[in-house]
């Protein structure tokens, strides 16, 4: 299912120019060599990813822990659900606990740092850049994540997000070059798309747990228990 997380960070590159756009668009990158630019863009790029990888190893050793703990192949359906719950539910009802607040703070260095980082033109200001950009709220972001937790694993928790920063890179790559290319109605309407992405990803993590027997899609509950614990895959290769 490492797959889906391309998929989220393809469809979802629109999101990220609303979200993220204003940071590409005042990037201090050096548009006198092409070169240069390339290579900044590059950095910037790299810090995201490395962010946003990070938090997949934390997120992947939670999914970990309620993977030992007993739920197994139900830990993807229990992600599946909440995705699609994240999506049908009204944003106003999430507003109204304010589940963020804790982070606020965290949040406002994030900030700081960024603005720091904006105003110097080096090599080491883009990464940084980058890797500060990772952290900053999103809520297709936090989908990657109940999809990093899903895995039942820290290093494919740390691949799930990096494949999902991979697919933003082409659009924010362009937005880094071409600015505010997308006018507002066109991003609107994809912005109304995306959610029915996220809704058949959090379908087919659904069906994975179910365990149906389809290749691919939802393996039997033998082979799915047997690709999420390591130590059988050894097991198996020592017998071998």
């Amino acid at each position: 299912m490492l797959w889906t997380a391309l998929v989220l960070g393809l469809a979802g590159s629109f999101h990220c120019i609303g979200m993220c756009g204003p940071i590409a668009f005042v990037l201090p990158v050096d548009r006198s060599s092409k070169s240069t630019l390339f290579i900044q863009v590059f950095l910037y790029h790299l810090g995201r990813l490395l962010s946003y990888s990070l938090i997949g190893l934390l997120f992947g050793f939670v999914g970990k822990g309620l993977y030992l703990a007993g739920f197994q192949q139900r830990l993807s359906i229990l992600m599946g659900v909440i995705m699609i719950a994240l999506v049908i539910i009204p944003v106003t009802i999430f507003n109204k606990y304010n589940f963020s607040k804790p982070l606020y703070s965290l949040i406002g260095q994030v900030k700081y740092k960024l603005g720091l980082y904006l105003n110097k033109k080096s090599n080491k200001a883009l990464f940084s850049i980058g890797f500060f950009n990772g952290f900053l709220p999103c809520g297709l972001v936090y989908m990657a994540l109940i999809g990093s937790i899903s895995t039942g694993n820290e290093i494919q928790g740390v691949f799930y997000m990096f494949l999902f920063g991979l697919g933003t890179i082409p659009m924010m790559t362009a937005a880094v070059l071409l600015g505010n290319f997308v006018n507002v109605s066109l991003r609107v309407k994809i912005q109304k798309v995306i959610p029915v992405f996220v809704v058949i990803i959090g379908l087919l993590f659904i069906l994975r747990g179910l365990g149906l027997g389809i290749p691919y899609i939802s393996p039997s509950d033998a082979k799915l228990q047997l690709s999420n614990n390591p130590a059988n895959c050894i097991t198996i290769e020592n017998n071998e």
